[in-house]
């Protein structure tokens, strides 16, 4: 946030929340975690008891991996990413990684 890259601030958001969805899924199966960027199909797979709410907010999270993304997709995302918008939806993974951690407790 300080430097203000904040496409890459979401982006390391969405991480976040992937990968602690990773681990719920490989702490209830044998298997390996779905090779996918989906955070609601992951979370779907793990069994969640997922809101509405939590719903939509890992659907705007899932917007956040710009792997995949075609140039006039990265330069729209990178100039909606502005310091508020950045700062709103961090809020909103700082607090959806709360929860998750608390279901893995």
């Amino acid at each position: 946030m300080e430097k203000g890259d904040f496409p890459y601030v979401l982006f390391f958001g969405h991480l976040t929340i992937e990968k602690i969805l990773k681990a719920l899924f490989a702490g209830i199966s044998d298997e390996q975690p779905p090779f996918t960027h989906r955070l609601t199909y992951l979370a779907e797979k793990t069994g969640l008891n997922l809101s509405e709410k939590q719903l939509e907010i890992l659907e705007i999270i899932s917007d956040f991996n710009l792997e995949a993304r075609y140039p006039d997709e990265q330069f729209h995302f990178y100039r909606k990413c502005t310091r508020d918008f950045t700062q709103d939806r961090l809020n909103d993974i700082k607090e959806m990684r709360e929860w998750l951690l608390e279901q893995i407790s």
